[in-house]
């Protein structure tokens, strides 16, 4: 999408003036070139900063009003609940911000960061050619634009990037994901281990195989997705991927999978820098997970509990876990304020990684494949869904209790439910999987709760209000393509 930037269009009119009055050189360019500030930046300066503002702003952006995993997917699956300010998220009121910043921060950051990645290092690009790079700006594009079309539906995708392009059209999610799962399995093919060496890359450290492992695991994951819309497409992808891991390799091992390790601030965990730096104490566990993982007295019977959440105040020596309940209005929910766990210590971490994907989430994904046919000639979808539920308890260096996993029957409910508790911090994430599939079964509204929606978790976002004022004709266009009102009841191409 293509900005006019007025400032500079008034300094060109100026050098023109100025070569009308004075004459132009033949060296004006030369001379006019500031050599601290490059026409070209190296894909080395951009894959960090792509990386580390497209993690933060999934996860839960510093800014205020633009958290969408914090103040959106966090509170609508019920991890946490807010104890104040209850009308950001928790009671499914949205504000204007949390769609514009959010599409503007996705378009012209992240994706066009990511474009840019791809152009330098390729073929044409001003740089030497380097297919690895080419291929890491494809995975990170393709995520970004996986977690836009599954937040709005129909969005630009195939314009979108396309600098000479104002008004660019809307795709549907159906071709927005043919095109997602064509473009990982190209950077699976361009990625080579043994090809040119990358820098900056702050998530893989340079190895090439995780991060084809990560655009394997990826296509499976968007395979999964959209499975009950294209079953023969999506158990196709599986066959291939599954059918030969040496050419697509998938994550092994927890060690594998995608987590971005935070630095020092001001490269700290968005969640360090909010509720530790910043001292911001909104947020509580929410009480429908404590009662999923607690035995009703606020004792774990999931000792993953402690590590999500702190005990709460009064309950410390004990160890006792309280949850706040979602969706009441300001003055009952400031109650929990020192009455309900806070999130754990282990993600308020100056350094605490985020997943981007995790090697559990993988496992989920092959268990619900084979469940519901679009796999076969593995493992059973019970033999799955246990090593997925034991990566998830090693993910944080525990151990499950004596028979947990013996006793998880392999349906589409409990892996649903098991899923959900290990994609704990994965806000955006676990709401998608949530509206895709209706699992798991949240707390409803209750008797003092003031949810807005007429009670229904958030389907999706409205387009920003910069759209139907720029791009009116095309948002329109999108709208129609959802198959439903611009609001956030319509559901998505992909709901099961």
């Amino acid at each position: 999408m293509k900005f006019l930037n007025y400032k500079y269009v008034i300094a060109c009119v100026l050098v023109i003036i100025t070569c009308c009055f004075s004459g132009c050189t033949d060296d004006f360019e030369a001379i006019n070139t500031n050599p601290n500030d490059p026409e070209v930046v190296n894909p080395s300066v951009l894959l960090p900063n792509v990386l580390r503002e497209s993690v933060k702003r999934v996860h839960g952006h510093t800014t205020r009003l633009q958290r969408l995993g914090l103040d959106g997917g966090m509170l609508w699956v019920q991890y946490f609940a807010r104890n104040q300010y209850t009308n950001e998220g928790d009671t499914y009121f949205t504000v204007a911000d949390l769609m514009n910043a959010n599409w503007k921060g996705f378009f012209n950051e992240s994706l066009i960061n990511a474009q840019q990645i791809i152009d330098i290092a390729g073929e044409e690009g001003s740089l030497n050619e380097n297919q690895n790079y080419v291929a890491i700006g494809m995975i990170i594009k393709a995520w970004i634009f996986s977690v836009v079309t599954d937040t709005w539906g129909a969005v630009p995708y195939t314009e979108a990037l396309d600098t000479e392009i104002i008004t660019p059209v809307y795709d549907s999610q159906e071709l927005i994901y043919t095109g997602l799962l064509a473009s990982l399995k190209t950077a699976s093919d361009l990625l080579a281990p043994n090809g040119p060496d990358i820098s900056g890359d702050v998530l893989y450290q340079g190895d090439i195989l995780k991060w084809k492992k990560l655009a394997n695991s990826l296509r499976l994951r968007l395979a999964n997705r959209q499975a009950a819309k294209k079953p023969a497409e999506s158990a196709a992808i599986f066959s291939e991927i599954l059918g030969n891991t040496t050419a697509y390799p998938i994550f092994e091992s927890n060690d594998e999978h995608a987590a971005l390790v935070h630095e020092a601030r001001p490269s700290n965990n968005p969640w360090h820098e909010i509720m530790v730096f910043s001292g911001r104490e909104d947020w509580s566990i929410s009480q429908t997970l404590i009662s999923a993982m607690t035995d009703g007295a606020g004792h774990p019977i999931d000792p993953r509990i402690t590590v999500y959440a702190n005990p709460a105040i009064g309950g410390e020596m004990a160890g006792l876990y309280t949850g706040a309940i979602n969706g009441l209005p300001e003055a009952d929910a400031s109650v929990f304020i020192n009455g309900a766990s806070r999130p754990g210590n282990f993600f308020l971490q100056e350094t605490a990684p985020v997943v981007i994907m995790s090697y559990s989430e993988l496992l989920f994904i092959l268990a619900e494949a084979v469940l519901d046919g679009d796999y076969t000639g593995g493992l059973s979808a019970k033999e799955y869904l246990d090593l997925a539920v034991t990566a998830s308890f090693d993910q944080y260096g525990l151990t499950s209790p004596d028979g947990y996993i013996d006793a998880l029957n392999a349906d589409k409910p409990t892996i649903m439910l098991e899923k959900w508790k290990a994609l704990f911090a994965q806000g955006v994430e676990a709401w998608t999987e949530f509206r895709r599939t209706g699992f798991p079964v949240l707390t409803p509204p209750g008797p003092n709760t003031i949810f807005e929606n007429g009670g229904q978790v958030p389907a999706r976002l409205e387009y920003p209000n910069s759209e139907y004022s720029l791009n009116g004709t095309n948002v329109l266009a999108g709208v129609s393509i959802n198959g439903g009102a611009d609001n956030k009841t319509t559901e998505l191409w992909w709901a099961e």
